[in-house]
């Protein structure tokens, strides 16, 4: 293993120094509720039999001799390919603590919304406030305060992110997160984008789009793009919340279920060491490695909000110009849809997680020396789990790639710098995922096209207005604005248009999401149209150069007429299907760069 590589040592330092109030003051409160013991050894006659009444007489009996008892929290539904596996958990966990003379108990759910579903519709715009719910929800669930260590058992988009801030504040607590796994896989990636493009160009039934789609998502399991979900599961591995090689192993699998019941053998183990608690593993370093990893992987532009959103939880404060120096010393190392066209579980067969891993760590892009829930620094997590008869065991990775279109070596790579660049100039700041953009489409000049909205974006397609060079304004999307949904929607459209040969842009104070495709779109845009900003005064026909190699979007307006330009109001917020609950978080969100949620607006009580 290299001795750590200056720029992540650099980075690492300033982020150490820019979080010394705020993680001495978590860590502060953490190491109280350490001090103070389990919360069970303290809870009442009258609070313990409220605890354990709906409880086995077994159980009963082992919860009055306060053995270690497990909190569960979980977003099964059965509507939802990713979370439908998670019916049978509880099941599994309670069955192998009860093998080691512990318990387990569903301490609560929180809420899965799928952004496949929602795409598109009003529900989209609660979506990334819906990680804030999920936080809230595990902080009501564990603060029974009836538990020893938690099992948080979710996949996909901010079900994971949402999981670990709420987490965190259980953080003298162990805790070990456990997914479901990818699907098999179905059609191509690459077949079903086609098929998409095929639709909004008018080439296609709805009937036949149907039947890709189907052929695509088609049983319990996450999506098998490398898309937000499958993202986080590469973070909790290098963030070490993860048994290793855990990530990407399939539902409905003898691998799965044994990892599962291992997961709660840990728990209790570490329950009973008060090891590797919650607060020790997320740390400045853990996050530095999941920055790490989402550039090498090419992972989720919405990991630019959540990252910065986890971190602050553990009172480590995160910007995009970390995330930018990382990612100019990080090598791209996979190719995996829409960075390419293989799925996740091709990547898991070509070395997968194990391999990356090995590779980071062995080039000093990685910090070795992390807790882990494993019990050893992240070491442990070049290695593979497999099952020996019945017995699960660990061996090494592979220490070669078994498909170099799919996964290289960080002496080989795709490409020498991560899939994800920084954006700063006269429009603000943002992100843009080039990882799937091919080169000769990483510079756009053209003039803007401005829209308030993706209907009327998607009406002017279709009537052929677009039909030309042309930068695709999409404002009034931010977390203030209307919660900042996912704007996937347009990518079909957007692709028609590169695919007739214009030069494409999208440019958004909204998100794009991990299914962001070869059509390159500025992202995140702060500050947003909502805000005192150019983003609000930018009028069609108005040039811009968005230029990804050199990391800049500049409108090209003088800026004594930018500044006498009225600001565009704000358009009214979306009443029904729940959004006009969501007003006070609205009302309350921070900036895009520190996550886009509720709980950077009250950062300074970190302190």
């Amino acid at each position: 293993m290299n001795k750590l590589h200056p720029k992540i040592a650099e980075v690492t330092a300033r982020i150490e120094d820019r979080s010394r109030d705020t993680r001495g003051a978590y860590l502060a409160r953490i190491d109280e509720a350490r001090k103070a013991g389990p919360g069970r050894q303290h809870l009442s006659c009258g609070n313990l039999a409220h605890a354990f009444a709906a409880s086995t007489l077994g159980d009963k009996l082992t919860m009055r001799s306060r053995a270690p008892n497990i909190g569960i929290v979980t977003s099964y539904n059965d509507m939802l390919s990713a979370h439908e596996p998670f019916k049978d958990f509880p099941d599994i966990i309670k069955d192998a603590a009860r093998k080691v003379g512990a318990t387990a108990q569903v301490a609560g759910g929180v809420p899965a919304m799928c952004d496949g579903v929602t795409q598109g519709r009003p529900g989209m715009e609660l979506s990334l406030f819906s990680r804030e719910v999920i936080a809230l929800s595990t902080a009501i669930a564990m603060t029974h305060d009836a538990f020893d260590a938690g099992l948080m058992l979710g996949t996909c988009d901010k079900i994971v992110p949402g999981l670990v801030i709420g987490a965190l504040s259980f953080g003298h607590l162990p805790v070990i997160f456990s997914p479901a796994g990818p699907m098999p896989s179905g059609i191509s990636n690459k077949e079903k984008a086609k098929v998409r493009e095929l639709f909004a160009l008018g080439q296609v039934t709805r009937d036949q789009l149907l039947e890709a789609e189907a052929a695509s998502y088609h049983t319990a399991g996450t999506c098998t793009f490398y898309g937000t979900a499958n993202s986080n599961q590469m973070m909790m591995e290098l963030m070490g919340l993860h048994l290793p090689g855990t990530a990407f192993i399939n539902p409905g699998t003898p691998l799965r279920e044994a990892l599962v019941r291992a997961a709660a053998e840990r728990c209790i183990a570490l329950a009973k060491t008060g090891e590797s608690p919650m607060a020790h593993v997320v740390d400045v370093k853990s996050i530095v490695n999941a920055i790490v990893g989402l550039m090498a992987t090419g992972g989720s532009t919405n990991h630019a909000l959540h990252i910065p959103a986890m971190a602050l939880a553990a009172g480590v404060i995160v910007d995009w110009n970390d995330f930018s120096d990382i990612s100019g010393v990080t090598p791209l190392l996979a190719r995996v849809y829409p960075n390419g066209s293989a799925d996740v579980n091709q990547f898991h067969a070509a070395g997968g997680m194990a391999f990356v891993t090995r590779e980071l760590l062995h080039a000093g892009l990685l910090h070795a020396d992390t807790t882990t829930v494993a019990g050893a620094g992240l070491e442990a997590y070049i290695q593979e789990p497999w099952i020996d008869g019945e017995v699960l065991r660990w061996r090494p990775g592979p220490e070669k790639s078994l498909d170099e279109n799919i996964l290289r070596p960080i002496s080989s790579p795709f490409e020498m710098e991560g899939g994800i660049r920084l954006l700063k100039g006269g429009l603000g700041r943002g992100v843009i995922k080039i990882s799937s953009v091919p080169k000769d489409r990483r510079i756009i000049d053209a003039p803007a096209a401005v829209f308030q909205t993706q209907e009327d974006f998607l009406d002017a397609f279709r009537a052929g207005r677009l039909d030309r060079d042309v930068n695709v304004v999409v404002r009034f999307q931010g977390p203030r604005a209307n919660g900042m949904p996912e704007l996937h929607k347009l990518t079909p459209s957007l692709t028609a248009l590169q695919n007739k040969g214009f030069r494409v842009a999208l440019i958004t104070d909204g998100r794009m999401s991990g299914a962001s495709g070869a059509v390159p779109a500025a992202i995140h845009l702060t500050p947003g149209a909502d805000q005192d900003s150019a983003l609000a005064r930018v009028q069609d026909g108005d040039r811009i150069v968005l230029d990804a190699e050199a990391g800049t979007l500049d409108l090209l307006v003088d800026p004594t007429e930018l500044a006498s330009r009225p600001r565009t109001p704000v358009p009214p917020a979306g009443h029904g299907w729940g959004r006009e609950l969501f007003a006070p978080f609205r009302a309350v969100a921070g900036d895009a760069e520190i996550g886009g949620g509720i709980f950077s607006a009250y950062a300074g009580s970190l302190t």
